[in-house]
């Protein structure tokens, strides 16, 4: 017999082979202790520069599926020498040796990094570096005021990113409570003569060979090759999201065309017996075990966005900026005052005006001002950078149970076996359905509301239940003995008429049915293979429009045998008269179309990931207008090369039947190769693994708990507009953040350049480092006010991502115009004032310092809108206070005490009027810039 072709790597087979030596260990041969590994490990994490595409599997998950294959196209006794275990089970010594051998069996190799580790990662940032810095320069130069607020910044920023990353790395253990509990196990004991024991184990202790017995509600505790099996069904919703349960069998070899989870040999683990019985042997534990290289990537840190990276490379700028132009500045300043102290303060001052003190307190400042918004529309948001992320999203995949729909069936038609509606059809199964005890489904609640709300009056109260054969997994149908009386007019005498109904899976209604109704005459015929045929494609043609179909069936029963209980009687459900189907469907939400539709003109693109059939997805899209003209199924993707996938995942708008870890490469293939910012709405295990990759994962609030733990933002309510809001909010907060990064760097560098330019013409300092220093002050708190402001409508209807060559060419753009209106303000100070003879030091200084904070100030207005500042669009109060409030005391400031103190002297009134008229052509000569950008770039923001 030729045997299939194994993985190599993975578990260990007899020694003789040195081939199958191999097949145990999925770890390479490094030593996991020790220094070493340590090396070898980082090493190999810092010269992998290959990231998840999605467009193929990992090596991992290669490894994986060739070796699941490949057992279940194996005979039973081929599957014992390929794990190297017996029909008898593993010894107690085998067991433990194997223990120590592969470890504890746990679904995730995952450990906590340290809470230092974790410190030091949002502490080791440059922008906190430069801060520290100048802070640790602040109090050596006694400025303690400014070095204490450097401090209180940083510290803000590294508290809000230690708590982020911390909980993100403890909801990852969250996995492992999914398949705690004791497993029976088959083991042999004895030297001489070897006694089969059935022993119970925890679940940590299983090992690859062990012989593992099973019964409804046990867990699997492992990857299981079965080997005997008794009416089992499988429930694999942790896996798939789908409800329904699967049958398995042991008597069985597959093929490599059917789907992994649809093997019917193979149980995986952290999937749990509905009903029935059996034995496995099992072939996969902890870290090499399907689920576990399904969730390997849950819990890893993701990689920083846009965003940060963005910010990242500003603070590389100013770093390199500030060591280029402080230490010029230091040379000229010490070269015309001969003070290297006195250079060296005015130089540390310089560095601490180019540096954007603000940025970290106005980033959360915004980002917790959209969380709380998020708030009062019923959502909690976990990772407040999520709101950032939501301003950029592009494409928002979801599933369609429960966000799209009501998750509620609502029954649509009766129809009897010609495919017309029948009111017989509808009666049976009002009954069937009003007279069960055992456990009423949503199904039942369907009928019964169908019949109450339409009129119908089948008067159950002239029915007698007297029996009832009870649903289970394996028959999938439910049996009602009930009976009424009969009146037979012409005899005048009353008959006592018994009745079994039965409803269920249509296939299995029509295994028990031998007879049909005719649908003309209403005679009871045979019912032959044709009349099978013909109901079957009905059935498929209206699963193919999205619904959902059970069967109905009757039988006239004697009285006489009928006075027991018929549970257990396997004859009873036989030669039954098939009478018709009814139909159900989960109807879409109100809010769902209108949702979809708001977020398409947002720029957002729906597309759908669900377990469900291609059918049903394609007629709940139809419904919510989702574009169903691209769609494709999980097996289909399976097939395709790495191109074709991507290629693939880009066009469709549903894709259909996918397992977990295909909706995590649907994921990363739209983040990696499509470049998309990628929403992912789901609230079950199977989707934590797309949760996590997703740039904003968001659950609901009836989700998993794993599910919600790896979320982002979790909907009291599942309803779409909620995002519509949260995508508004995002890029709010987007705008006004990048208002404060644009308009700092362009009024930092520009007030640096000017105050060069200013020392090498007046050979001697604008302002002193104490003047300095208190006008970044008064400009920094000025722009606390700015998470507050708003923002135009045309900005929100777009998604917003940070623009890698944006930043440059805006400070090209715009920032010569703060330098040449710095330049006029000292050409007007040398000419008109030096011809007056009031070009002393305190003047200059005092004039410069009033001129640069009115400019730094005012800034904000031009660069906040795209319009006429104050004309077209005016900004929010609370912006326009702080900027009267900062430019009033800027201006008073040299008419008080504290002024004079600081060297300060009054200004005469000309000085203002040149302002008014100096600010005038700052802000038309600014405007003309600005519309020659935004019609060269198409952006402003």
């Amino acid at each position: 017999m030729r045997r299939p072709k194994l993985p190599t790597n993975h578990y260990r087979l007899p020694t003789s082979d040195p081939t199958r030596q191999n097949l145990l260990n999925n770890d390479s041969d490094t030593p996991k202790d020790g220094f070493n590994y340590w090396v070898f490990g980082f090493l190999k994490r810092f010269m992998s520069g290959n990231k998840i595409d999605g467009g193929s599997r990992t090596e991992a998950e290669e490894k994986v599926y060739s070796w699941l294959y490949a057992l279940a196209q194996s005979d039973k006794d081929l599957v014992f020498e390929y794990v190297r275990s017996t029909e008898r089970g593993l010894s107690f010594t085998e067991a433990e040796r194997r223990l120590k051998e592969n470890g504890p069996n746990v679904p995730l190799d995952y450990s906590f990094p340290s809470w230092w580790h974790l410190l030091w990662t949002a502490f080791f940032h440059p922008f906190n570096i430069i801060l520290i810095v100048l802070s640790v320069l602040s109090y050596i130069t006694s400025d303690n005021p400014n070095g204490c607020v450097m401090l209180v910044l940083v510290f803000i920023s590294v508290s809000l990113r230690f708590y982020q990353e911390y909980s993100s790395s403890k909801a990852a253990m969250k996995l492992s409570e999914l398949v705690r509990c004791p497993v029976k196990v088959q083991r042999c004991a004895g030297r001489v003569v070897q006694t089969e024991l059935i022993v119970q184990v925890d679940q940590r202790d299983v090992v690859p060979g062990d012989i593992v017995i099973f019964e409804p509600g046990d867990l699997f505790a492992g990857d299981v090759r079965l080997l005997s099996s008794k009416h089992l069904v499988v429930s694999q919703s942790s896996l798939t999201g789908e409800s329904m349960a699967t049958e398995k069998t042991a008597d069985i070899r597959e093929d490599q065309s059917t789907p992994l989870l649809e093997l019917k040999n193979i149980c995986f683990m952290g999937t749990n017996v509905v009903s029935g019985s059996g034995t496995g042997l099992v072939v996969s534990t902890g870290s090499k075990t399907y689920m576990s290289t399904m969730f390997s990537a849950i819990g890893k840190k993701k990689p920083p966005d846009d965003f940060e990276n963005g910010v990242r490379r500003i603070s590389y700028v100013l770093i390199a900026v500030m060591l280029v132009v402080v230490t010029i500045i230091v040379i000229i300043d010490y070269y015309t005052c001969h003070n290297l102290s006195e250079s060296l303060l005015f130089g540390m001052s310089v560095a601490s005006a180019l540096t954007p003190q603000m940025l970290p307190l106005i980033v959360n400042i915004s980002l917790a001002k959209g969380a709380l918004a998020m708030a009062r529309d019923r959502c909690i948001v976990k990772s407040i950078t999520a709101i950032r992320d939501m301003g950029s999203m592009d494409i928002l995949c979801i599933d369609k149970t429960g966000t799209l729909t009501m998750n509620r069936a609502i029954m649509v038609d009766h129809l009897d076996s010609g495919g017309l509606p029948k009111e017989k059809v509808l009666q049976f199964a009002f009954l069937n359905s009003y007279f069960k005890t055992d456990q009423k489904y949503p199904l039942d609640d369907a009928i019964l509301a169908y019949v109450y709300t339409n009129g119908y009056r089948f008067q159950p109260s002239k029915w007698r239940k007297i029996d009832e054969i009870p649903f289970d997994f394996i028959r999938r149908r439910v049996s009602v003995i009930m009976e009424t009386e009969s009146h037979a007019e012409d005899i005048n005498l009353q008959f006592i008429d018994r009745f079994m109904v039965t409803k269920g899976a249509l296939e299995e209604v029509m295994k028990v049915s031998s007879f049909i109704e005719h649908v003309d005459t209403g005679a009871i015929t045979n019912l032959s293979p044709e009349d099978c045929q013909r109901i079957l494609s009905m059935a498929e043609e209206i699963s193919n429009k999205g619904l959902r179909t059970i069967g109905v069936a009757t039988k006239r029963l004697k009285p006489q045998i009928s006075n027991g209980s018929m549970a257990n009687d396997e004859t009873c459900e036989s030669d039954m008269v098939f009478l018709g189907l009814i139909t159900f469907f989960d109807p879409p939400k109100d809010s769902a179309k209108q949702a979809l539709w708001r977020l398409a003109e947002k720029g957002v693109k729906a597309k759908v990931l669900t377990g469900d059939s291609l059918s049903l997805a394609i007629r709940v899209c139809q419904e919510v207008g989702i574009k169903t003209t691209h769609v494709v199924t999980g097996p289909e993707l399976e097939l395709l090369e790495q191109d074709s996938f991507h290629e693939t995942v880009k066009r469709a708008t549903v894709l259909a039947r996918l397992t977990p870890t295909q909706k995590f490469r649907v994921v990363k293939s739209l983040q990696t190769v499509g470049k998309h910012v990628v929403g992912f709405l789901g609230d079950g295990v199977n989707d934590s693994l797309a949760l996590d990759a997703a740039n904003v994962g968001i659950s609901v609030d009836s989700g998993v708990s794993v599910a919600k733990d790896f979320a982002d933002i979790i909907l009291l309510e599942k309803d779409l507009n909620v995002l519509v809001a949260g995508v508004e909010h995002g890029r709010i907060t987007f705008g006004n953040t990048m208002k404060y990064i644009k308009m700092s760097a362009i009024a930092n560098l520009g007030s640096i350049l000017s105050l060069l330019l200013a020392t090498l013409v007046l050979k001697y300092e604008p302002l002193t480092p104490r003047q300095l220093l208190t006008q970044n002050f008064l400009y920094s708190v000025g722009q606390i006010a700015i998470p507050w402001d708003k923002m135009e409508e045309d900005y929100v209807k777009t998604p917003k991502r940070w623009s890698k060559k944006g930043l440059p060419m805006f400070l090209l753009w715009n920032g010569p115009v703060c330098t040449l209106c710095d330049a006029a303000t000292l050409m007007f100070l040398w000419i008109y004032y030096k011809a007056m003879g009031s070009m002393e030091v305190n003047f200059v200084r005092t004039a410069w310092f009033i001129e640069g904070l009115l400019m730094q100030t005012l800034i904000i207005h031009l660069i906040r809108t795209e319009k006429i500042p104050f004309i077209q669009e005016v900004a929010s109060w609370p912006v326009l206070c702080s900027t009267l409030l900062i430019s009033a005391i800027g201006i008073a400031i040299p008419l008080t005490p504290l002024g004079k103190v600081m060297g300060f002297v009054t200004l005469p009134l000309s000085y203002f009027g040149f302002m008014v008229v100096l600010f005038l052509g700052y802000f038309t000569i600014g405007q003309v810039v600005k519309r020659l950008y935004i019609f060269v770039y198409k952006r402003w923001l």
